[in-house]
């Protein structure tokens, strides 16, 4: 994980491109690569479909700066941001694959907690995206958590530290979140 010289250089960087420095981005992006292609190697290790780590991390960053600017305040911001961009890639990725094969075929994904038991409940990419817009509905953060944790590969500590909240919260609320999912899932 980055250094505070490393927050705050990616921080510059991203006030840089709010400015209009295109090239500033891309610096910014550059300098939390490393973390990204990890999170994304958790994500394809899980059997996420066919990409690689290199493209599931460059076609995030092409979702990021897409059609919007982007809006990244700090490192933090820039890496729940980009968790959310490889949940889209996923996503679309799953539904291109769903209508190629019209419904068949889809790639299940598992969820898991590593402080619960071993539990394990097998939802569909889109399933899961669904059931992550109602928990959104319900508890904004629980749902970033389940986002940051669950496609960004991230710890329950490193969360604590992006959202600026206690270790025992993001703890708490992920124990909610899921339970919420499994439930949704059982249903």
């Amino acid at each position: 994980m980055g250094g505070e010289g490393d927050a705050v250089e990616v921080t510059r960087l991203l006030q840089r491109a709010r400015d209009g420095d295109a090239q500033a981005l891309g610096d910014a992006y550059a300098a939390v690569y490393d973390e990204l292609k990890r999170a994304a190697r958790l994500q394809l290790r899980r059997g996420r479909g066919p990409l690689e780590t290199t493209a599931l991390v460059h076609e995030a960053y092409l979702k990021l700066v897409g059609a919007t600017p982007l809006a990244a305040n700090d490192r933090h911001h820039l890496l729940a941001l980009s968790a959310r961009a490889m949940r889209q890639v996923l996503v679309d990725q799953a539904r291109h694959a769903q209508a190629q094969k019209r419904g068949s075929g889809q790639q299940a994904m598992t969820l898991t907690a590593s402080v619960a038991s071993g539990e394990q409940a097998v939802v569909e990419v889109l399933a899961l995206d669904e059931l992550l817009g109602a928990l959104h509905k319900l508890d904004a953060r629980a749902a970033q958590i389940v986002e940051l944790r669950y496609f960004g590969g991230y710890e329950e500590e490193e969360i604590a530290d992006m959202l600026g909240i206690s270790y025992r919260t993001v703890r708490r609320d992920w124990r909610k979140a899921r339970a919420f999912l499994l439930a949704e899932m059982g249903a």
